[in-house]
Order: structure tokens, then sequence, then C-alpha cells
């Protein structure tokens, strides 16, 4: 495995460490202030074995330190740019809030370009040969996708709009709720007079709901 495969494993396991709302409390507490399991506990809403458990996650990462002062184990923000990391967090989902309302103010002419159909009118709406299309990044199209969905990045979808069929409803999905690309894409389309509409809460609903993936061949 090459040095950068090597780092791109340890990027995914820090991130790992934080794809969890409970070890994020914990950490913006710790980042404020040096505390106890027990006062950390009662901050975030958890029983202390619970918060104990996710603290020493935390601490595995090197995300947190502790100290013990008598009986007491106290724990604080780790070293090096951790609240940084937290901060890029926070703002990137900042961005992607912003840039949704401002999809959504483009709009609010043409309300029908956000209508967002569920897991279960796409089922309907496929059975009746709906065009299914994925306008994530290859990459991730690759990864997993909702079988018969046709890869179309949205960046790329204007100059392919004469491969599309006009006399066939189409559902747009993307990479989840915060993910503006299927906005972009309905958007376009329904301007250029197809039938188009997405799925809320894209490809993550899609898995969530225990569906069938399909990844495409390496």
């Amino acid at each position: 495995m090459t040095e950068s495969a090597d780092s791109l494993d340890d990027l995914a396991d820090a991130a790992k460490t934080l794809g969890h709302s409970h070890r994020l409390a914990l950490l913006q507490a710790v980042l404020q202030r040096e505390s106890t399991v027990e006062q950390l506990a009662l901050l975030s809403g958890l029983s202390v074995t619970n918060a104990s458990q996710h603290l020493q996650q935390l601490k595995r990462a090197g995300f947190i330190q502790s100290r013990r002062d008598g009986k007491h184990v106290l724990y604080r923000g780790g070293t090096g740019p951790v609240s940084e990391v937290l901060s890029a967090l926070q703002d990137y989902l900042a961005y992607q809030r912003q840039e949704m309302r401002r999809v959504a103010s483009d709009s609010v002419n043409r309300p029908e370009q956000l209508e967002a159909v569920s897991i279960e009118a796409l089922v309907a709406k496929l059975d009746d040969g709906a065009l299914l299309l994925d306008v994530r990044a290859p990459d991730d199209y690759a990864a997993g996708h909702i079988p018969g969905a046709v890869n179309l990045p949205a960046e790329a979808l204007e100059a392919h709009l004469a491969q599309l069929p006009r006399d066939q409803a189409i559902v747009a999905y993307c990479g989840g709720r915060y993910c503006v690309l299927s906005m972009r894409a309905v958007a376009l389309l329904r301007a250029r007079g197809f039938q188009a509409q997405r799925l809320g809460d894209g490809f993550p609903a899609w898995k969530a709901a225990g569906l069938r993936i399909e990844s495409a061949p390496q």
C-alpha cells in the first residue's frame, strides 16, 4: 500500500471517530473547559458509561487528552489543531446550508423546482418508466448507486441534455440532505422543458432503507 493510501486510511479513521453527534458534543465541551466524565455526561445528556466510551474513542484518535486529579480523571482538548478541525466542519456545514438557501431563493418563483419525492414515490415512478439520474461524481457512483441509475455529473449535465428523453419523467439524486447538486440539476432540467424531480435525501436515504445497491465494475 502506498504512503498516500496509508494517509487516506488514517484520515478516514479520524473522520469516522468524529462521525457521531455524541462525540462531537463531548469534543465541543472539553475544548471549552477541562471536565470530568460526570460533568461531561451531564452536559451531553448521556449516561456516565456511554460518555466514557465515546471519550475513550476520542482519546485514542488524539482529539482529547486526560489526566488524573486525585480520584477524578479530567479531560481536555488534544494537542494540535483540534479546534480548527471542528471549526472547519462547522464552516462547511454553514456553507452547505447557505448554498441550499441560495438555491431555494433562486427558485422562489418556481417552487416546483425544489419538489422532492420520497423513496416510495421513487420506486413507483421507476415502475412507470422514469429515468433515474445520479448527478454525483463518477467515483461516488462507482462506489455505490441505486440500481438502474445513469451517472451524469451535475457539472456535465448541460452538455448532455440532448441525450435525455423529453417524453419521460426524470428523477435526479445526489449525496444527501445537504447536497445541492440534484437541486441544480432539476432546476436546469425544468428550465429546459424536462419533467424532473429530485429524491429528497438522495442516495444515503436509499442505502439507509436497506434497498439493493449496485457498484460499477472495477
